[in-house]
């Protein structure tokens, strides 16, 4: 049985406001040290204009609320969604699409 994977796509934009010669994405950092605590499927990774997060091991309910989280997260770019998937898909970006931060219950 497939196993579901939340994929967390970020626009890919540099943190304005950053001294010359600094690394543009510190976000991707933040990110990777907030999900240090949750299940990573497989290493982020930019893939063109976003960048991609994965998460799984855990119901798709939770999984979409650590990507919302990830969504609001200080310097995170807007416009992030999630695409829920499977660790069986041959690619990925191809599930169903949920735009993030989630609306509040």
């Amino acid at each position: 049985m497939p196993t579901v994977v939340v994929e967390i796509h970020v626009p890919l934009l540099p943190t304005p406001g950053l001294p010359d010669g600094s690394y543009p994405f510190p976000w991707i950092e933040e990110v990777e040290d907030f999900l240090g605590d949750v299940e990573v499927f497989d290493e982020g990774e930019e893939d063109g204009d976003v960048y991609v997060f994965f998460v799984s091991r855990a119901g798709e309910g939770d999984l979409l609320a650590v990507a919302s989280r990830v969504a609001t997260l200080p310097g995170v770019p807007a416009g992030a969604v999630a695409v829920i998937s499977n660790d069986e898909a041959e690619e990925f970006g191809l599930g169903r699409r949920v735009a993030l931060p989630l609306p509040a219950p």
